[in-house]
């Protein structure tokens, strides 16, 4: 070999270290937690406090990271190609496919990062000064910065300036993965995937239906008023001058037990009203509940976009939706779900069309309406009778109890059972 060929060996092994070391670098680093870094720091070990920054800020390495082993890639295969065609001629070909494909998938791709996965601790901290380095090298950081940013050009929109993202599926994803080897138990997944719903989730979605709610005229007596409140089990009801349009505050129970116990059981609720906060029906839960934190209240009145009153929100609403339906000694509520024989589902008509999908594994279509309720009027295009039924997405949906011009339950069964008796029926979807 000559001289210039031996240089470029020493590069081509150079290279080839470079990309083993930063491919376990990667593997390591992308696969370490925030909290793992945390107590390696709490145990003193040596390069934690260097491995904490770099897991907290992934997008201040990673992309520098992938940019330098794509060069070392890069740089390694070309002088290969080059080095053994001068050595083998018309073979050299074969030879340099045959380090760039299996060499290297080997040693600087299966190798590093299967080590990095047996041992993450300790790959982590090996690789987290040099790699720390690598990223405070300000042409580095800039080029890749620059390359980031026409990516953002090619392909507007999100863009990468923050670093890669990951997904709501994704993360439900790795989360699934951790209850399979029991690193998480199954109702904290749940919970976790119903915090990322929470985001998500306006307040039309939690409410309780302006047909549902209890109020009291403004002019009734604090008595009777207390009557209403003990007989709904209520601690706080809207007071309505004129009709549920026109709510001008809160009475609380206990503000009617107050003026009860004082004598003054023939004064009116309009004498013990306490001020309403009222929330637009497209609201944020998550940013409704740092205010009633913040203002220290527990209810709201929700009203549409034309100002009527579209119904009520609690704070136990909120919270239901994080840990599920809170239910007391007193209550005596239907379940929104029950299985009935011959695979039938008997729901409640107003839960959320997305619920039902995850409990059926169903994928029945979601659109203005929010409840499977609001489904059911919408494929019959009327108002059903009892037994009334449409189909959508290859099952039934069976009016079970109408009042009035409201559907209070529907029974969904797979489109292959028979139906149960009805009156009439209609099909849709």
């Amino acid at each position: 070999m000559t001289g210039s060929q031996t240089l470029m060996a020493v590069v081509i092994v150079v290279m080839l270290v470079l990309s083993m070391f930063l491919a376990l670098a990667e593997t390591s680093l992308t696969r370490m937690t925030k909290a793992k870094a945390q107590a390696l720091a709490e145990d003193g070990r040596r390069g934690s406090a260097t491995l904490g920054w770099l897991v907290a800020h992934p997008e201040r390495f990673l992309n520098v990271v992938l940019l330098v082993v794509l060069v070392c890639q890069l740089v390694q295969a070309t002088l290969t190609g080059i080095l053994a065609d001068q050595l083998f001629g018309a073979w050299g070909v074969v030879v340099a496919t045959f380090i760039n494909v299996v060499l290297v998938f080997v040693l600087a791709e299966a190798a590093p990062k299967t080590w990095a996965i047996q041992n993450p601790e300790r790959s982590a901290l090996l690789s987290a000064g040099p790699v720390a380095a690598l990223a405070r090298l300000w042409p580095l950081r800039l080029l890749s910065q620059a390359l980031i940013g026409l990516t953002n050009v090619i392909l507007p929109g999100k863009g990468l300036k923050e670093g890669p993202f990951v997904s709501e599926e994704e993360l439900l994803a790795l989360v699934d993965a951790a209850v399979e080897e029991d690193v998480i138990e199954s109702g904290e997944r749940e919970l976790i995937g119903q915090i990322i719903d929470f985001g998500d989730t306006v307040v039309r979605e939690v409410m309780v239906p302006r047909p549902d709610m209890v109020t009291v005229p403004v002019n009734l007596r604090v008595a009777d008023a207390m009557e209403v409140a003990i007989l709904h089990g209520y601690s706080r009801l809207p007071a309505t001058e004129g009709d549920i349009d026109d709510i001008t505050g809160l009475v609380y129970a206990k503000d009617l037990m107050r003026a009860e116990r004082d004598g003054e059981a023939e004064r009116s609720v309009n004498e013990v009203l306490r001020a309403a906060r009222f929330v637009p029906e497209t609201k944020r839960i998550s940013e409704l509940l740092r205010e009633m934190q913040a203002e220290q209240f527990h209810m709201a009145v929700v009203v549409d976009e034309y100002g009527g009153t579209a119904g009520l929100v609690t704070l136990e609403d909120i919270i239901e939706e994080l840990v599920g339906e809170i239910v007391d000694e007193y209550d005596r509520e239907e379940p929104m779900v029950e299985r009935v024989l011959g695979g039938r589902v008997r729901v409640n008509a107003r839960i959320p069309v997305d619920e039902l999908n995850e409990v059926l594994g169903s994928s029945l279509p979601e659109g203005d309406w929010d409840t499977v309720g609001g489904l059911l009027f919408h494929l019959l295009g009327r108002v059903p009778s009892v037994g009334d039924w449409a189909a959508s997405d290859g099952w039934l949906l069976v009016a079970d109890r109408v009042a009035g011009r409201r559907i209070n339950r529907i029974v969904v069964q797979p489109a292959s059972c028979a139906l149960p008796s009805a009156d009439g029926g209609a099909t849709g979807g």
